[in-house]
Parts: C-alpha cells; sequence; structure tokens
C-alpha cells in the first residue's frame, strides 16, 4: 500500500488534545453505570439446579413422625454429611447426623436424611445446601410439622450459598477471568491474523499479557475462594489447606487447576510471539514460525475455553456432549470478536503505524465470528429456555434478551466501523516508517515502529561544525537523535491525529469496546442464572406438588380434659366430603370409657394460618346424647386448615383442643 503524504497545520490546542481521553472516561463512566445496574437487578446468583419437592412437603403438618426426609432435586448434586440438616424447635439436630442417602430413581435426583425414633410434636425445619453440576452452590430451608405447628427458634437463613463477601469477591473474579481470557487470546489472534508486525509493539504486548496476568490471577483467586464459596462462606475458609484439597477432588477444581496449567503453556506462546517472532526477519522463517504459533495458540485457546464449559452450565443438562463443544466455539468467536477490538482499539490509540489492511482484515474476521457467535448462542438459547414463555417470564429469558439488544447494537456500530474502515483503504496509510526516521530511531535506541518522519529540514546535520562536534561526542549524538526521533514521532502523531477517517474509526472502535464490556457483564451474568428450561421446571413440579389431594371425608381424634369433675374425654369430628365448598360436619362426644357423654356446650372452628383465613365458625346442633351436627360449612379454599374443638362440661370447666388436616 502506498504511503500518503502528510498533512501540515497548526498543533492541536491542549482542549483538542483531552478530547479523546475525556470521551473514553465518559464512556467508560457509561458502562460502569451499566454494569453496576445489571448487577443489580440480577439478584443473587441463582444456580441450575433446583429443588423440586420433598417429603414432607414445605408447611405439611403430618400425624406422626416419619422415619426420614427426603428431597428431590432437577439434576445432580454433590452433597456430603451436614449438607441436609433437620432442626426440632428448640433447634437441635433430629436426624442421625449420618451422610445423606442415595435414592435416585432413574433420571430422578433424590437424596434422603435418617429421624431420630420418638420425636415430640412442633414444627421441624429442613436446612439444605448442596452443589450442583454446573459448579454453582444451592440452598434453601422449609418447615414441616408433627401433630400440630409450634413456635420454633430456628431461624431460616436469609442468604443464599454463594452470597456474602465471598460470593461478591468469587464472581468479581469469575468477571476478571472472562475479561482476561478475551484479550489474551482475541490479541494475540489480532497480532497473528490482522497485524503481524504489531508483535513488536509495545502497547499491544502490554495488552495481551495484562490479559495473561488477569486470568491468571482470577483463577488462583478462585481456587482458593472455592471451599468456602460451596461451604461456610467464611473468608478465612480460603487458606484452609484440607478444604483445598476438597476442592481438589472435585470437577471445578480440577479444571481450574488444568486452566493453570494451560496458562503456563500460554506463558511459552507469549514469549515466543512477542520474543522470536517479533524479530524474525526472513519471511519464509516468519509464514512457518506463524502456522505453528496458530496451531498452538489455537490448541491451548481451545483448552482453556474447555475448562469452563467441562465444569459449567453446558456439562450438565440436556445434550451434554453437543453442548460442550459449541460452548467452546462460542467462547472462542467471543474472544476473537471482543479481544481482537481491545487490540484495534489500543493499536489505533497507542500505535503511529497500524495499517487499513490490517483494520479490513479484522472486520472480516469479526464478522465470521458474529456468526459463529449468532448461531452458537441460538443453539444455547434454545437449550437453556425450552420455551418462548421462559424468554419473558424468567430472570434467564430476560438477561438473554438484554444481550440480544446489545449484540444488535455492537452490531450496528461495527458497521459504522466498517464504513470508516473503507474510507480509510481508499485514502491510503502509511504502512513503514521512512528509512530516515528508521536511521534516527536506530540510533536512539527507539523502535522503529515508534518513530515517525520529521517533516522540517534538520539544519544541524547540514551545518559541518555540528556534524564534527557530534561525531567527537558520542553522547552528544545519540542526545540528538533522541531529540530527532521525538519530534517525528510528535509531528507523526499530529498528522495522525488530522485524519478525519483514522479519527472517526477510532471513535467508532472505542464505542464498540464500551458496548462490548457491557455485553461481557451481561453475559458472565448469565452463566451463574438458573436457566429458564430448569426453572420453569422447578416452578410445575412446585405446582404439581401443591396441588389439592383428592377429596375425601376427614376424620379427627381429638382428647380432651377441662379440669373439672368428669371433664375428661374425647370429641370426634368428621368432615364430610372434606373438599371445598358445602360440608357436613359431625361431632360426637365421649367420655373416657368410650360412651356417649352429654355437655352443656361445644363449638368447633376452622382457620387457614398461611393465608390468614379465619377462624371460621361452627356452631353445631345437637342431635341426640352426645352426638352434634352442622350443614352448610364452607371450606373456601384447599389447604393445611387447623380444626378446634371447644368443650364445657360445666359452668366454669371449659377446654379447647385443636389439630391440623388437609382438606380439599
Amino acid at each position: 500500500m502506498t504511503a500518503t503524504a502528510p498533512h501540515f497545520g497548526p498543533p492541536p490546542s491542549v482542549s483538542a488534545t483531552r478530547r479523546p481521553l475525556a470521551k473514553a472516561g465518559l464512556l467508560a463512566a457509561l458502562v460502569g453505570v451499566v454494569f453496576g445496574l445489571l448487577l443489580a437487578v440480577a439478584g443473587p446468583a441463582s444456580a441450575h439446579a433446583a429443588l423440586t419437592g420433598s417429603d414432607p412437603q414445605d408447611g405439611a403438618v403430618v400425624d406422626t413422625a416419619p422415619k426420614q426426609v427426603t428431597l428431590t432435586f432437577s439434576e445432580q448434586v454433590a452433597v456430603g454429611e451436614g449438607s441436609i440438616r433437620i432442626l426440632d424447635p428448640n433447634g437441635k439436630r433430629a436426624d442421625t447426623e449420618a451422610a445423606p442417602l442415595d435414592l435416585h430413581s432413574g433420571s430422578t435426583v433424590k437424596y434422603g436424611v435418617a429421624l431420630h425414633t420418638g420425636l415430640p410434636d412442633g414444627t421441624y425445619t429442613v436446612a439444605w445446601q448442596a452443589v450442583s453440576a454446573d459448579s454453582h452452590p444451592v440452598s434453601g430451608a422449609f418447615t414441616f410439622s408433627i401433630g400440630a405447628p409450634s413456635e420454633t427458634t430456628v431461624a431460616l437463613p436469609e442468604n443464599e450459598a454463594g452470597g456474602g463477601l465471598v460470593g461478591t469477591l468469587y464472581d468479581i473474579a469469575r468477571y476478571a477471568a472472562y475479561a482476561g481470557f478475551i484479550v489474551l487470546a482475541g490479541g494475540a489472534a489480532f497480532v497473528l491474523a490482522c497485524w503481524q508486525r504489531g508483535a513488536g509493539a509495545r502497547p499491544l504486548q502490554r495488552l495481551v499479557v495484562r490479559g495473561w496476568m488477569t486470568l491468571t490471577a482470577a483463577t488462583l483467586a478462585m481456587l482458593l475462594l472455592r471451599n468456602p464459596y460451596t461451604g461456610s462462606g467464611k473468608l478465612a475458609d480460603a487458606f484452609d489447606l484440607d478444604g483445598l484439597k476438597a476442592v481438589l477432588d472435585t470437577k471445578p477444581g480440577a479444571a481450574l487447576v488444568s486452566r493453570l496449567l494451560l496458562l503456563g503453556a500460554s506463558a511459552l506462546f507469549i514469549a515466543v510471539l512477542f520474543g522470536a517472532y517479533a524479530k524474525r526477519e526472513d519471511e519464509r522463517e516468519k509464514k512457518d514460525l506463524t502456522f505453528g504459533l496458530a496451531i498452538g495458540g489455537a490448541v491451548i485457546a481451545a483448552g482453556i475455553a474447555g475448562t469452563w464449559a467441562l465444569a459449567e452450565h453446558a456439562s450438565t443438562g440436556i445434550q451434554p456432549g453437543i453442548a460442550m463443544p459449541v460452548d467452546v466455539l462460542h467462547l472462542l468467536a467471543v474472544a476473537t470478536w471482543l479481544g481482537g477490538l481491545a487490540a484495534l482499539l489500543v493499536a489505533l490509540y497507542r500505535t503511529p503505524d497500524v495499517t487499513a489492511d490490517a483494520v479490513r482484515r479484522f472486520s472480516r474476521i469479526a464478522f465470521g465470528s458474529v456468526l459463529v457467535v449468532a448461531a452458537t448462542g441460538i443453539y444455547q438459547s434454545w437449550r437453556q429456555l425450552g420455551s418462548w414463555s421462559a424468554l419473558t417470564g424468567t430472570g434467564y429469558g430476560q438477561l438473554l434478551l438484554v444481550k440480544v439488544g446489545l449484540v444488535a447494537v455492537l452490531v450496528g456500530v461495527a458497521s459504522v466501523s466498517r464504513r470508516w474502515t473503507a474510507r480509510l483503504a481508499a485514502g491510503g496509510v502509511a504502512v513503514a516508517a521512512p528509512k530516515a526516521e528508521t536511521e534516527a530511531a536506530a540510533e536512539a535506541g527507539t523502535p522503529a515502529a515508534e518513530a515517525a518522519p520529521d517533516p522540517e529540514p534538520d539544519l544541524m546535520s547540514q551545518d559541518p561544525a555540528s556534524q564534527d562536534a557530534t561525531s567527537q561526542d558520542p553522547a552528544r549524538a545519540v542526545q540528538l537523535a533522541r531529540q530527532k526521533a521525538a519530534v517525528a514521532t510528535a509531528e507523526r502523531k499530529r498528522v495522525r491525529d488530522a485524519d478525519p477517517d483514522r479519527s472517526g474509526l477510532r471513535r467508532s472502535v472505542l464505542a464498540e469496546v464500551g458496548v462490548a464490556v457491557a455485553l461481557l457483564a451481561v453475559t458472565t451474568i448469565l452463566t451463574s442464572t438458573e436457566p429458564g428450561r430448569t426453572e420453569e421446571e422447578a416452578a410445575r413440579a412446585s405446582s404439581a406438588a401443591a396441588a389439592p389431594a383428592a377429596s375425601g371425608p376427614v376424620n379427627l381424634t381429638l382428647p380432651f380434659d377441662t379440669g373439672g369433675e368428669n371433664g375428661k374425654g374425647t370429641v370426634r369430628v368428621d368432615i364430610d366430603p372434606g373438599r371445598t365448598g358445602t360440608n357436613v360436619l359431625h361431632l360426637w362426644i365421649e367420655d373416657v370409657n368410650g360412651k356417649a357423654m352429654d355437655v352443656p356446650e361445644v363449638k368447633v372452628a376452622l382457620t387457614l394460618k398461611s393465608k390468614d383465613i379465619g377462624p371460621l365458625p361452627v356452631v353445631p346442633v345437637r342431635l341426640a346424647e352426645g352426638h352434634w351436627t352442622s350443614t352448610g360449612v364452607q371450606i373456601p379454599i384447599a389447604g393445611n386448615w387447623n380444626v378446634s374443638a371447644t368443650v364445657r362440661t360445666s359452668d366454669i370447666d371449659q377446654t379447647t383442643v385443636d389439630k391440623n388436616v388437609k382438606i380439599g
């Protein structure tokens, strides 16, 4: 490509020099606001697994203590001792404290814990915590009652597993890991595929190395935080060696260790790319080395991407054999696109001789990456949503809509960048520094890529006396050469900034990178959000579990003791047909010998505490000795009703007895 003649003009003002920095700062602030809002609306990170059922059910009242409590999950989870705890009303363990029993049956994922015998009546709390197959911790709690509900000293946990300070730090490390990988892989791909001369540019070298450092630091942080993140939630446990050893035995721990090993290989790749490769002059040798680096880099990048696919959403659910390679391809395409954008932005702002041809090549590669991202993203969306209703009715679907919108904005801004690229290519751009500039840079010890032509004649070089002085003083000669290189660089930067086509391209690429940062934030949140398919399946399972049972007569036996003479006996209550709507209530009162017992008064009340309904009074009519009845008893809604009977055996002796029963 032919170099264009430099354009001369007045030097840029201070305000003009600061304008790009001001725009960059404003854009960074806007991106930060978007990032914060996305984190705020996303809420606590839910995981892929969900509790779909239990026995006893949440809020159930059972007549006798069960032998065990079972929990059913939507997918495989990892549990251990203490993962499921049953606490009595006083907060003491009611289970045997053994490891949960594996009660899997076919595709049903179920675990159970055995209870002590002879448990007293009252409200019991079930607290559970596990790690889902996609590496995210899940937790929850619910209650059931034996005999009748009671007061309990157990406080249900307010925070979900993976929350608190440890959860925040782990999420930050997860975001940093994605960003570091994108910069590392995308920046290296930009150099090899689009602008090979950029291997010698210090700004690009710093960008890729910082991406490697960010990914390495984030991976180490995730490895240390993994134990408290899925367990106690205490930051001090990050340095528990026993906990770290346990993490290494899990699938996420093995993935993080594999990533660290691959990062060691990538360090060697970076050293060759910015060392021997950048200095290689022979075209044939450089071509061979380019091919070798491309193959090696692709293998390393695919391996690092695979550490996410093997441990997160892609590794579980439907079609994992297809989902994992698709996830790897998706992440590689995203890195090539967004990481290349970051490298292009640095090249446009920090290097003097990035070529229009390099920009054109990246534009074509980015277009192909967008197609791959779209194709793999459609498959991932179908796999994680499963229905159109989940697109708008679940948190995952709503975040996905935000992501699609950001992708559309990014593609729109990219089309503007393509137009600027076409204009830049039509006008031409400098490919290499002139010979005089290169010589001056060599004398000053400055890379040729950072030098620039000096549009004004060097008067000192035309002065024989000056030439004699500099030849006798080598230090003075080096100093003058550095000054010449600095002046040339400043002039070249002025000329470069005065090019409207290049400035337009820089602004549009800056906007692309800003949108890409927000897109990365949404994508990262999606990886820790419960997929819409799982959320809907859990909701359907909960609805089925809460569905009214088959109607049938209700029979209760309630012992009573009013404390007076002949004040002991039993109340038998029958509610027929025992369903919502109109029912008939029969009540029999018997003494301790089972004989009919006449009392001055008896009253009945129905209360549904979960819905704040009642007490609904029922005034039965005496039919015969010890037999009372009431017709037209209305049960407005199905649920666990509290049936209370008040029996008066004298003018001053009376008592109220009650029991919970499911009606409807």
